[in-house]
């Protein structure tokens, strides 16, 4: 007896310094977001460094899930995992694309003598990769040594909910370079959000390269100085730019992406929210000018001039480059917040309705947004724009979405058309996430917490038929008063972790409390990616949680 405690003892020290085989998997599965179907079965598989990945029937795209695996354990067991391909392997990541399948879904199989993988896409797979990737311990992030990785044996078949889930960015208020853009990037792979909204164009700076007007980088992309504080009249005298993405940039940036299997979808504002623009071609606006590039924030008055043909002339051509470089099917036109003011007082704004037999500046603003529909259908694109498209008519084409609430989605589904829900009350992320603002990061204003992130059902108030028109949802981050991207971090995480449930788990599968046991245990893994997060939601006691939840 006393031998064989000797025997325990030496064992528990051996494995402490070879490291990894300590390592016992949970029996429990902690994935988010939560799996549709899960049956965990005794007993792991240990990867290691022999262990390979091995493309049993595969896809053109394949290469770069195959690729992430490789490269998420390389660190760890000291080389990354070969690729082969060949018939079905032991200690092998064995990998399927089965096209019978739905695009989206994968089943994921863990025995002791392999990892089999089978996916409807090379996007299936990468999904099922991220479902494997927390099923393994949070050190694998940061690159702790580990001789070998066990992973709970376990069968799951999975799918989302919504094709779309997606996160915006807000870069122009405030600039993220190229590597904060990637790392954004990976934050929404790891929650297997599919769609990147790239908000690019804004009153307070013109962030993207047009080589037809190479002036809106030069002079859109610098404004004088960044008022300070929620418009306190003070400002900080500090230049602030030029700051913009070169077209190369944006290039590798979707390569980026389109390697995590997300699309890109760009943002051009119109007809408001355009002063960037206008300070630097002011002949684009009702009065001629002057006018800068914004220092505050808000909604102002001057905004692209309706009734002037120059202004459709530069947004086609501003929209050919940006058709060209983007492959999403989708381009964001904006087509929020736009006063009418400057359009009453406008001769050619006037002139146009009349011309047109338009009924007021709201079909005005209708106007503009079909001819720019049309023009991109020429390029092989749709329009997405928020939910102010809307008024005044929409084409039946148009995907809404769905920002000020819900109203806007349920009007523009029951009326046919597409619809992302990102309602500001449910999953505006520059709102405050405490009612202690006292010791909270300065916010736009607002309360959205975890608890009322989760508790969004996107197709609520319509029929199963209507419903169908609910494409997805998406979190947006403004950043008005976001000025670095740890804060960034801050306001996305961890309830970026409760929109990816709210896209993708079946509504009867969610469950809030269990929710946050498993978010808990995200938290490590953000803690091993250096990930800056709101540490005090995830320390709620449960009633607490449950009292927020009913808020």
């Amino acid at each position: 007896m006393y031998m064989n405690r000797v025997n325990l003892v030496l064992l528990v020290v051996l494995c402490f310094f070879l490291g990894g085989c300590a390592k016992e998997p949970n029996q429990a599965v902690n994935i988010i977001p939560q799996p549709q179907q899960v049956e965990i079965v005794d007993g792991s598989f240990s990867l290691s460094s022999k262990t390979v990945i091995n493309i049993v029937k595969g896809a053109n795209d394949l290469q770069s899930a195959c690729t992430f695996l490789s490269k998420l354990v390389e660190k760890s067991l000291g080389g990354a995992l070969a690729i082969e391909s060949g018939e079905v392997k032991k200690n092998a990541v064995n990998i399927i694309v089965d096209l019978s399948m739905k695009e989206d879904a994968y089943e994921l199989t863990v025995t002791d003598n392999s990892v089999d993988i089978k996916g409807g896409s090379s996007r299936a797979v990468f999904y099922a990769i991220q479902s494997l990737r927390q099923m393994m311990p949070a050190g694998i992030e940061n690159g702790e040594q580990m001789n070998k990785i066990r992973i709970q044996n376990v069968k799951i078949q999975d799918e989302p909910r919504f094709s779309y889930r997606g996160g915006m960015l807000d870069v122009c208020r405030h600039f993220f370079t190229v590597e904060e853009v990637k790392n954004y990037i990976d934050i929404l792979a790891l929650h297997k959000l599919s769609v990147f909204h790239w908000h690019l164009t804004e009153d307070q700076g013109w962030r993207i390269e047009i080589k037809k007007y190479p002036e809106l980088t030069q002079i859109g992309s610098l404004r004088k100085q960044t008022v300070i504080g929620k418009n306190t009249g003070k400002y900080d005298g500090i230049p602030y730019g030029p700051y913009f993405f070169t077209q190369n940039q944006i290039k590798d940036v979707i390569r980026y992406a389109a390697d995590r299997y997300i699309t890109i979808i760009p943002e051009i504002e119109l007809p408001g929210h355009a002063l960037a623009a206008l300070a630097t071609y002011p002949e684009l606006g009702c009065t001629g000018g002057p006018y800068e590039v914004c220092q505050m924030w808000g909604v102002f008055p001057q905004v692209f001039c309706a009734g002037n043909e120059k202004t459709f002339e530069f947004l086609e051509n501003v929209l050919t480059e940006v058709a060209e470089l983007f492959p999403s099917d989708m381009i964001h036109i904006g087509g929020d917040e736009c006063p009418k003011d400057a359009w009453k007082k406008c001769k050619k704004c006037q002139k146009r309705i009349k011309k047109e037999n338009l009924k007021n500046e709201e079909e005005l603003q209708s106007y503009v947004i079909h001819r720019v529909e049309a023009f991109l259908k020429t390029k092989g694109k749709k329009i997405i724009g928020w939910d102010e498209i809307l008024e005044g008519g929409v084409s039946p084409t148009a995907t809404v979405m769905s920002w000020r609430g819900k109203k806007g989605g349920i009007m523009a589904a029951q009326k046919g058309n597409h619809v992302v829900m990102t309602p500001n009350d449910y999953v505006y992320f520059d709102y405050y996430q405490s009612k202690d603002i006292k010791n909270e990061p300065l916010c736009i204003g607002g309360f959205v917490d975890v608890a009322k992130v989760y508790s969004l059902d996107p197709t609520e108030g319509l029929t199963p038929e209507q419903g169908e028109k609910i494409i997805g949802v998406q979190a947006n981050l403004w950043t008005e008063y976001i000025s670095t991207f740890s804060h960034a971090e801050y306001m996305l995480l961890p309830r970026l972790a409760a929109l990816s449930e709210v896209g993708w788990t079946a509504s009867d599968k969610k469950n809030y409390n269990d929710f946050l046991n498993r978010a808990r245990l995200l938290t490590q893994r953000y803690e091993a990616l250096g990930y800056n997060y709101a540490k005090h939601i995830m320390q709620k006691p449960v009633g607490e949680m449950q009292n927020s939840e009913n808020q």
